[in-house]
Formats: C-alpha cells, sequence, structure tokens
C-alpha cells in the first residue's frame, strides 16, 4: 500500500472519529434554556419541556416543575443569573417527566409538593415514555396549599381533572399570575387518560381556576407568557373539540374515522401523542 493511500486512509479515519466525537459530545448536551422576566421578582424558564416559573424571595426561591433531570444545572444556572438565593420549594403542576423529571437532582437541598395524584401516578409509572428515575414529591396535598417565604405567597390549587387527574394550578396572588401547568399547553390539550385526564371535564375545570382566582398573566405549561384572555380562549376551544368529538361519535363514526377529523381540524400529527394518548380515551369517555 502506497505511503499516500495509508495518509488519506488516515486522515479520513481521523476525520470520522472526529465527526463522532462532536456528534456524541452534542447528544450529550443538554438543550439551551431561556430565562424571560414576567414580573417583579418572577420569571420564567422556556426550552426542553415545561415551563418553570422563578419567584426570588428573601429568604430563598420557589420553582413551579422542573424540567427533566438533564436540565437540573441549567436550572440552576438560570437562578443564579438573579439571585444568590437557594432554590428551596418546588410545587410541581403534575407528574410528566418534562415537568418533575428533575425531582430526583432538586430533592437533597429542596421540598417538593405535588397532588397526592401527582404522587401516586409518578409512584405506580403511569406515563408509558416517562425516563427511568423519575421521583416523587415527599409532601402532598388534595385541595389546596401555599407556602410562605420571604414575606410571600404562592397557592397551588387543585380544580379538577384535564390534562391529568393530579394537575395544580399555581398561583402569585401579589402579582396576579396563574401558572397552569398543561390545563394550558400549545394549541389543543392532550388528555392523558392512562394519568386520569379527562376533555369531559377539562373546561368546567379551567372555569373553576378562572373563577377562583384574580390574575391578568398566565404561564402556560408550553409556550410564551400570555393573557387571561388567552386562557379563555382556550378553554372555548376545548368545549369547540369536545363536542366535535361526542358529535362524530354519536354519528357512528370510527375511531379512525375520529382521528382523521381531530388531524384535520384540530391539526393533530397522525403519530402524536393525541392519536395515542387522547383518541382511544376519548372514544371511550365520549360515547
Amino acid at each position: 500500500m502506497s505511503r499516500t493511500l495509508v495518509t488519506r486512509l488516515s486522515l479520513g479515519a481521523l476525520f470520522f472519529v472526529g465527526c463522532w466525537i462532536a456528534y456524541t459530545q452534542t447528544q450529550r448536551q443538554p438543550p439551551p434554556l431561556t430565562l424571560n422576566k414576567v414580573k417583579d421578582d418572577l420569571f420564567e424558564i422556556e426550552g426542553d419541556g415545561g415551563n418553570v416559573a422563578v419567584y426570588v424571595t428573601g429568604e430563598g426561591v420557589i420553582l413551579i416543575d422542573d424540567k427533566y433531570e438533564q436540565d437540573h444545572d441549567n436550572i440552576v444556572a438560570k437562578v443564579k443569573s438573579v439571585t444568590n438565593q437557594p432554590i428551596k420549594y418546588i410545587l410541581s403542576t403534575h407528574y410528566h417527566a418534562d415537568h418533575s423529571g428533575g425531582n430526583a437532582k432538586f430533592l437533597p437541598t429542596a421540598e417538593i409538593i405535588s397532588t397526592l395524584n401527582a404522587r401516586r401516578n409518578i409512584v405506580e409509572h403511569k406515563q408509558s415514555n416517562a425516563p427511568p428515575g423519575v421521583m416523587p414529591a415527599r409532601i402532598t396535598f388534595t385541595a389546596e396549599t401555599s407556602v410562605f417565604l420571604g414575606g410571600k405567597e404562592v397557592r397551588a390549587k387543585y380544580v379538577g381533572r384535564g390534562h391529568t387527574d393530579g394537575d395544580a394550578v399555581i398561583y402569585f396572588p401579589a402579582l396576579r399570575t396563574l401558572h397552569t401547568g398543561d390545563l394550558m399547553a400549545g394549541n389543543t390539550p392532550l388528555i392523558d387518560y392512562p394519568g386520569g385526564g379527562s376533555l369531559k371535564d377539562w373546561a368546567d375545570t379551567l372555569d373553576r381556576a378562572l373563577n377562583t382566582f384574580d390574575f391578568d398573566t398566565v404561564i402556560p405549561g408550553h409556550g410564551p407568557v400570555t393573557t387571561r384572555a388567552a386562557l379563555e380562549t382556550y378553554r372555548d376551544n376545548v368545549v369547540k373539540e369536545r363536542e366535535r368529538v361526542t358529535s362524530l361519535i354519536r354519528e357512528g363514526k370510527s375511531q379512525e374515522d375520529v382521528g382523521k377529523a381531530m388531524m384535520a381540524e384540530f391539526h393533530w400529527a397522525q403519530n402524536s401523542l393525541q392519536m395515542q394518548w387522547s383518541l382511544p380515551g376519548m372514544m371511550q369517555e365520549l360515547k
């Protein structure tokens, strides 16, 4: 074999090794997160999972949700960019790993609080596509609880079934702001029937939140910070979807037919979780 050929082969091998190292390093890097100021001492972290709220007080920080485990260090870094106070409490909106997956890494230094149903859903591994090792909260509530820290209050309330059977909305009274978790997320609801969700109850659940709390700002489970009016519109769209599915079922349409209607009218993706989780459950719940 000529020296030139050996050199070329060696350079080619080094090139592919370099590409593989770059690829694997990229794969290990958690996606970037963005910190946005909402009001006064309230911030929101977007990216790679559910929206995290960050409430800064003079005695520590209260988080709402903690994304995936891989986001722990980035979340801590974002918090440190606005305060030197430690993270003391995390209020969970629900059990899904994109909102509670960071629990295991935060539990040694922070107390995590969720609804009793959210804890049960983690313990019973209700999320079929969850990564291993998601840890449940140590403190739970069934109706309502509050955290008081540094002269500030954050309230968590269970207002009914919707996305799951353990959704909590989180209210910041001094800032007239509500974190909905995935009771508002995206353009169309995802109903986790294995986790106790309900399209039938969803609008009533949002009505209770709208009628209970005085707020003008909404941090949804996913997507940009928005307004009370947008939450009201989302609630109306939940009703439209429920009524449309109910009508199709009463017409005798098959699950396949209903799925096609959801893709055409509500922009569901063919292989989405809506098709996997929501569709079979809706066919049973709304018949």
